[in-house]
Parts: C-alpha cells; structure tokens; sequence
C-alpha cells in the first residue's frame, strides 16, 4: 500500500479519536467525577506505553528533566482537569470548538518563549474572528441560557495550557529521544501531580463502579485510544505526509464533536451555535495559512517534509 495513503489513514484516525474524546467523557461523568476519569485514563495509557516500548528513558541532562516536570503539570493534569471540569458545566460540542483554538495561543506563546517569527495581519484577523465564534457558541445556544457559562471560560483556560504544552513539546523534541519514551515521561509526572489533587477532590472509587460494561470501554477507550496509540499515529502521519498537510486534519476536530454530541448524546444545536463553528474555523484556517507557508517553505530549504510536534490538543 501506498506509504502516503496510509499516513492520511493515520491522521484521520487520529482526529476522529481525538474529536470524540469529549463524548466519551461526557458518558463517563454520569458515574465518574472528572479527576477520577483523568487518573485512571493516564494510568491505562502509561502502562500501555511501557508494555509497547519496555525500555526506560535515560535523561542526559538534569534541565530536560525539569521540561518533563513542566509538560506533566501542563499537558496533563491542568489541561485535562479544566477541560474534564468543563464538560460538566457545559456542551461537548462547545467544549470541542474551543479547544481547537489551541493553536492560536500556542504561536503566541511560541514568540514569547521560543522566540519565533512574529505573525502578521492575517493571523490576528483569524484570532478576532475565532474568538466571536466562540462567543456566539458561548452565549448562543439555549442550553447557555440554563448554564453558568462557566464551563466555555475553563475551556478556554484548558486551550491557554495547552498552547503552554506545545511550546514546552517543541524543547522536548530537540532533545532527540523516542516518542513513546518521552510521552511516557510525560504521563508519569503528570500521573504524580494528580495525587495531591485526588485527596482535594474526593477520589473514590470502587469496584462496582467497573460492572458496567459501557464504562469501562469508554475508559479503555480513552487510555489506550487517545492517551497512547493517538500520539504514535500522530506523529507517523506527520513524518509521512509533512507537517503542512497533516495540520489540515486539525480543523475536522470540531466538526466531529459536534456531529457525534448530536448523534450520540442527542444535544441540541442551534443557528447561532453553527454560526459561531463557521466563524471559530474561518478564524483557524486564516490564522494557520501563515503557518502552513513558513513550515512549507522551511521544509522545501531543509528537504525534509518531517517534524516530531503536534499542536493539536492531545485530546
């Protein structure tokens, strides 16, 4: 089979996992609280990691150990705390919107610390017009009439960390270790700082709570799914396919949480809603077109069409 068919394969079906993440959450939350479904997602997915890759990670330098320490709190426990908490407050759908606004913040945070090009017009009249799109999702709907818009403003804030992440991300994968290694790394430190935040917050759970067959594919799902095998089929497409085209598979993200919220959790989505998608993916395509041509022109001066990063929210 065609190598490039195959990585296309691999970024589909990794945004179609990553764009129904929130409705498996969303199943979850009727038995689990949000920390409870964070702890036991991550714990799948960093055994898996060490049943697929048995080897231990090695840090040459006590520094890179302290960019691990800094992606574990971000990429992990604070993004995904804000982002579960969200769903409780608030629609999946909205909740999958907003955080596909990552990116935005992840190209400012990456000329604040990383010291990047600074992005022109276009991106900051993609930024305005994302952001009346996530208004319109925000306040538009009925359903925010009975909501505390509470739950738009967290994930929000969960799409500010995970810009942090990525940028950290990008130090990370100059340092030359395997993914899998570096993901695991990643996953237990954020493991660790969720301990404290389990006694804060109530963590109980019992083994009656597993007898529902629905719940625990929903968990499975999550930790081998979107927490493990996601990354590795991320980061093969990318290698495949360069980094330009695969971004592109970045806008499907909210489209797919949108139609499975209806489908499967039967939300309601009104014209203001689907204005306000419109709007937040016309934002993101104007703001990532400059994007895509300083990869694509990067790539053409290197020769090479490969890059280890993802911005797409490891959702």
């Amino acid at each position: 089979m065609n190598k490039s068919v195959v990585g296309h394969g691999a970024a589909f079906v990794t945004i179609l996992i990553w764009g129904t993440t929130f409705i498996s959450t969303k199943v979850l939350l009727r038995v689990f609280s949000p920390i409870e479904i964070l702890f036991i997602r991550f714990l799948i997915g960093y055994l898996a990691l060490w049943l697929a890759f048995p080897h231990r990670l090695q840090v040459k330098e006590k520094r890179q150990e302290l960019y691990f320490v800094a992606a574990g709190l971000c990429g992990v426990t604070l993004y995904y705390l804000f982002e579960n908490i969200a769903l409780t407050y608030t629609l999946a759908s909205n909740v999958g919107v907003i955080i596909s606004a990552a990116p935005f913040f992840t190209v400012i945070c990456s000329c604040l610390f990383l010291h990047e090009k600074r992005p022109g017009k276009r991106f900051f009249v993609g930024f305005l017009i994302a952001m009346a799109g996530i208004g319109l999702i925000s306040f538009g709907s009925d359903a925010s009439l009975q909501l505390n818009p509470l739950g738009d403003i967290l994930a929000l804030v969960a799409a500010v960390i995970w810009a942090v992440y990525s940028t950290i991300t990008k130090k990370i994968s100059e340092f030359g270790y395997g993914t899998i290694q570096t993901t695991r790394r990643t996953f237990f430190y954020g493991l660790l700082f969720m301990i404290p935040v389990l006694f804060a917050m109530n963590f109980q759970v019992s083994p009656e709570m597993f007898y529902d067959r629905t719940m625990v594919l929903n968990l499975l799902f999550l930790g081998l799914g979107a927490s493990a095998i996601c990354f590795v089929t991320w980061n093969f497409a990318v290698k495949v396919l360069g980094a330009v085209k695969t971004t592109v598979y970045i806008y499907m993200v909210p489209v797919i949480t949108t139609v499975t919220s209806v489908l499967i959790l039967h939300e309601r989505i009104s014209w203001p809603v689907v204005c306000g998608i419109v709007l937040t993916l016309t934002g993101l395509f104007l703001s990532e077109n400059r994007k895509q041509e300083d990869v694509a022109a990067e790539d053409g001066v290197n020769g090479s069409g490969s890059a280890e990063v993802s911005e797409v929210p490891g959702i």
